[in-house]
């Protein structure tokens, strides 16, 4: 047993002065492996902060929640026929919050502008500003939290006011960070509105940035901003999720009257839950990884071919090397042995780095969408499993030919 492990110790040493001696072609072969372990992880690590977001984001929504739009030839679920209707209006979102008599809170709000510039005397954000009319309700509905002020009154609500209720991005761009923007006056174009609220951080989910966005009076909206275009979204949080499918058949008894679709049309609207979306959201994700995981296995590939090549060049270098080993007693066995140990060891500086650098890289995303420090240890095992495979099956060829070398032959090579 003795003599077996201080073999393997000699075979490790001789590795390590081989790869030593080779630096060049062992930088190459080790950043290839390293490429293609850092593709796998990082995108791994990216997708699983993306998908961790996205989980966070949709469960303060709940699976009790679903929206109301029109139909659109991309938006169509399972069942629906695909098509582009008109969109819902003031007026139709007004007479199905009036007429669903339900348990279930039910909230309208609509886009005013998605690149508004707002002002605070000297001061501006950027042109990407999105104005929303929303009423009282949805604030609450959609998971957004008041850092400081208030919500908008009924009266407010009702005379359609100029006050606004700001996100953490344009508090930040606006106003110091000891100064309060409550009861301020800030423009957007040439329209004055009051400050009410300000909300608490949100970050950002799939490109969308929760905290670039301001909210003001839907009867607002609909008054400075609306045109025909403008589509009125209708937000409806169940109390019971048991009670959701009900409610749903409800909803579309409704809005079919409301919309005047005919017995055996299609709807012209649908309806559309919170959870589907954030399944939508999961199979973008995996499909991006599927696509990363398959430029990293063809970057392994490269990296293994590169590997065989430069374990049948040391093989070649070294032949004379290895007629004196045997020479001098070496059995074949042991030979294989120091030229698998030779490429595995390389496989592994490769892993290690690759690893590393993968867990950096897909961080930097978590950083941008504002999750936690995220580490895929099973892909971490898996890369260090996928990394010592391909270091045998890329050494065992050359291995084996260093091993089955004629002593006599090996001793004359130049």
């Amino acid at each position: 047993m003795a003599l077996i492990n201080t073999a393997f110790k000699e075979n490790i040493r001789i590795a390590w002065l081989a790869i030593g001696s080779q630096r060049l072609r062992t930088v190459i072969t080790v950043s290839i492996i390293a490429l293609g372990i850092m593709a796998l992880v990082a995108m791994i690590t990216a997708t699983q902060a993306l998908e961790n977001k996205v989980n966070s984001e949709f469960s303060r929504l709940g699976s009790n929640t679903f929206t109301i739009k029109r139909m659109t030839t991309w938006g169509a679920q399972e069942g629906e026929t695909p098509r582009m209707t008109t969109v819902v209006s003031y007026k139709e979102a007004m007479a199905f919050k009036a007429a669903y008599n339900y348990d279930a809170i039910v909230s309208v709000t609509a886009l005013g502008t998605f690149n508004s510039i707002v002002k605070y005397n000297s001061n501006k954000t950027n042109p990407n500003i999105h104005v929303i009319g929303c009423d009282i309700p949805y604030l609450d509905l959609s998971g957004f939290t008041l850092g400081s002020g208030r919500n908008f009154s009924n009266n407010e609500m009702t005379n359609g006011d100029n006050v606004i209720i700001i996100g953490a991005d344009v508090v930040t761009k606006l106003f110091g960070p000891n100064e309060s923007p409550i009861d301020k006056h800030v423009f957007i174009g040439n329209y004055r509105f009051r400050v009410v609220g300000a909300m608490l951080t949100k970050g950002k989910t799939m490109g969308s940035n929760a905290d670039g966005q301001c909210f003001i009076p839907l009867d607002n909206l609909k008054k400075n901003f609306a045109n025909g275009n403008t589509e009125f979204v209708i937000n409806v949080r169940v109390n019971e999720v048991a009670n959701l499918p009900s409610a749903k058949e409800e909803a579309i008894g409704n809005m079919r009257s409301i919309r005047g679709d005919q017995l055996g049309e299609d709807n012209s609207f649908r309806i559309q839950q919170s959870d589907q979306m954030a399944n939508q959201a999961k199979e973008l994700i995996s499909s991006i990884t599927i696509g990363g995981s398959v430029i990293g296995f063809i970057t392994l590939l490269g990296a293994a071919i590169g590997l065989m090549n430069i374990m049948l060049v040391s093989v070649t270098e070294r032949t004379k090397e290895i007629g004196i080993r045997k020479a001098i007693g070496a059995s074949s066995k042991t030979i294989r042995m120091q030229f698998l140990i030779e490429s595995i060891v390389v496989g592994q500086i490769g892993g290690i780095f690759g690893i590393a650098l993968g867990i950096l890289i897909g961080n930097v995303v978590s950083y941008f969408v504002q999750t936690g420090f995220t580490v895929p240890w099973n892909w971490i095992i898996l890369g260090t499993t996928i990394c010592f495979v391909v270091s045998v099956v890329s050494g065992y060829y050359p291995a084996n030919k260093a091993s089955r070398l004629d002593p006599i032959e090996s001793l004359r090579y130049e």
